[in-house]
């Protein structure tokens, strides 16, 4: 029997794919623009399929344009691939990372603690543990059962619990959100992380999926599965366990003082998440430093998802569901830009809340996008010329914002709210179109507040000045269809822990890794989920 010979991946760029054309068709234009019969090919995989809505001759034609990888035999040139090379449309694939570190020494396995149960503290635990290290996972916050629980009591209550609330828990800030698994970083362990999801429930699509969504119903069966597959790995979950301080020796964490006890360690993650202020004081008493960083602010918006899907896809939107945005008004004026973010078709708005006396919102959406309504954060980015120079200078700003929305809404959780136009014209009263009853999906509802007020000039500005390039590319964004509500400010952290950029340690520290959105080093589910595995790693070669 002869041996099979080696094999190349070529990546494939461009393929096109009809709205009414089944993916099992991109095997075929595959194999096509190789010059090789489907049989021929030795792997099929697709690398990304996104929705191309760009007009061509003044008009708009949809289709779906495609990158995939195939396996074909390593010595095999076709003119049709070289043509394909030639014309920038083929290319080797590049490698994919695995999450076993190769050549790892394999000494008495590590005692690593990490802090958080969101999507870096996941990942890097998930790593850790694959590579032999003992894992102990802290999280201030419940399993994802009782964090489901603790938020229908706040909604029923409106007493804000500090532990058990849509940012802390199982899962993260991200639990409670869009669930959107997309990045725009380039990373080799972004496929096999998301493979994990998959494995654990996530629909497959989330792997090449461009706009890829998992969904926070799904969320909230992935993640024990998820939980299941760490445990069988080795690691140990405390949750309802919050940090209190670190014991330190020389510049090195020795253990961990919690809630529930000491716990020893050889190594700490720290992924804390971008709300955890009380856990970032503490840290910073003891030593760690802290620096100021921009951070993203602005008002959540609501629309009518008839009017969203409309204006992106027309008559294709029987075909295509509930339809998604990515606005940008590029910085000019002397304005920062202004953008959308977290943008949840067919979702709803939450409270991102965990101290009483404070308002913020957030989004989310359930994988079938069931809610007759659009919502998404326009935002801003502000940094320490706006609010201070003072590591924790962004974070009394925050307060300040939602404290100042809190009262504004009558300090009982109620939202402020003003229609677009209103917003942009500067009116007190709401006009007569959108009315004092505008429905809303935030829970606690809304009264007609003066947010343009409310926010800092500079932010209101910004803000103002993207609505008005939003409505140009979506007619009726920017007009009493839209209904602002509440101030969005936990989009991103306003702080770094700072660490060397090979290592992943902390500065001043031996075995200190800040990972995620609370370190400053993410700015999403993905980016977050991939910086805790690079630390995870780092630390692993560290050994």
């Amino acid at each position: 029997m002869s041996e099979r010979l080696p094999s190349a991946t070529w990546r494939l760029l461009g393929l096109e794919l009809a709205l009414d054309e089944p993916e099992q068709r991109l095997r075929e234009h595959a194999a096509q623009l190789v010059g090789l019969d489907v049989e021929e090919l030795r792997g099929f995989r697709i690398a990304r399929k996104a929705l191309d809505m760009r007009q061509r001759g003044g008009a708009r034609r949809l289709r779906f344009v495609c990158h995939v990888d195939v396996v074909m035999e390593a010595g095999r040139r076709t003119g049709a691939l070289a043509r394909a090379e030639k014309a920038g449309r083929a290319r080797l694939a590049p490698e994919m990372g695995s999450i076993e570190v190769l050549g790892r020494r394999r000494g008495d396995a590590s005692r690593v603690v990490v802090v958080g149960a969101g999507p870096a503290g996941l990942f890097a635990a998930l790593v850790l543990a694959r590579n032999g290290a003992q894992v102990t996972l802290l999280e201030r916050g419940p399993a994802v059962r009782e964090r489901s629980r603790a938020v229908a009591r706040f909604h029923r209550s409106r007493e804000v619990d500090p532990e058990r609330n849509l940012l802390f828990g199982e899962g993260g800030a991200g639990t409670y959100s869009d669930g959107k698994i997309y990045t725009r970083v380039d990373d080799p362990l972004e496929v096999p992380l998301l493979e994990e999801l998959i494995a654990c429930g996530a629909p497959a699509a989330i792997a090449y999926d461009s706009l890829a969504h998992i969904g926070t119903d799904r969320l909230h069966r992935i993640l024990p599965a998820f939980r299941r597959r760490l445990e069988a790995l080795g690691v140990v979950f405390r949750f309802d366990t919050r940090v209190e301080s670190l014991m330190l020796g020389a510049g090195q964490v020795t253990a961990v003082a919690t809630s529930a006890g000491e716990v020893g360690c050889d190594a700490l993650v720290l992924a804390v998440g971008h709300s955890a202020r009380d856990t970032w004081a503490h840290l910073a008493d003891q030593g760690v430093p802290f620096e100021p960083k921009p951070f993203q602010l602005g008002l959540r918006i609501e629309h009518p998802q008839e009017l969203i899907d409309r204006g992106r896809y027309g008559a294709a939107a029987v075909q295509l569901g509930a339809a998604s945005y990515n606005l940008l008004c590029k910085a000019g004026d002397g304005l920062p830009a202004g953008y959308s973010f977290c943008m949840c078709p067919g979702g709803r708005i939450v409270a991102s809340i965990n101290e009483p006396g404070l308002l913020c919102t957030n989004g989310m959406s359930n994988s079938r996008h069931s809610s007759p309504w659009a919502s998404a954060a326009v935002v801003t980015t502000l940094g320490p010329r706006e609010f201070g120079h003072g590591a924790f200078d962004g974070v009394a700003f925050q307060r300040t914002l939602e404290q100042r929305f809190f009262e504004a809404g009558g300090s009982d959780y109620t939202a402020p709210a003003q229609t677009a136009a209103d917003f942009l014209a500067g009116r007190d009263r709401p006009s007569a179109k959108a009315g004092a009853a505008r429905r809303s999906t935030w829970p606690f509802g809304i009264v007609p507040g003066r947010l343009d007020k409310l926010l800092p000039e500079l932010a209101r500005r910004a803000i103002a000045r993207a609505l008005i390039s939003f409505e140009r590319r979506l007619p009726g964004f920017a007009s009493d269809a839209g209904l602002l509500v509440g101030l969005e400010s936990r989009s991103s952290g306003p702080v770094r822990i700072p660490r060397d950029r090979v290592t992943y340690r902390a500065i001043g520290f031996t075995n200190l890794y800040p990972v995620g959105e609370g370190a400053g080093y993410a700015g999403g589910i993905m980016s977050a989920a991939l910086d805790g595995a690079n630390a995870a790693q780092a630390l692993i070669r560290s050994e």
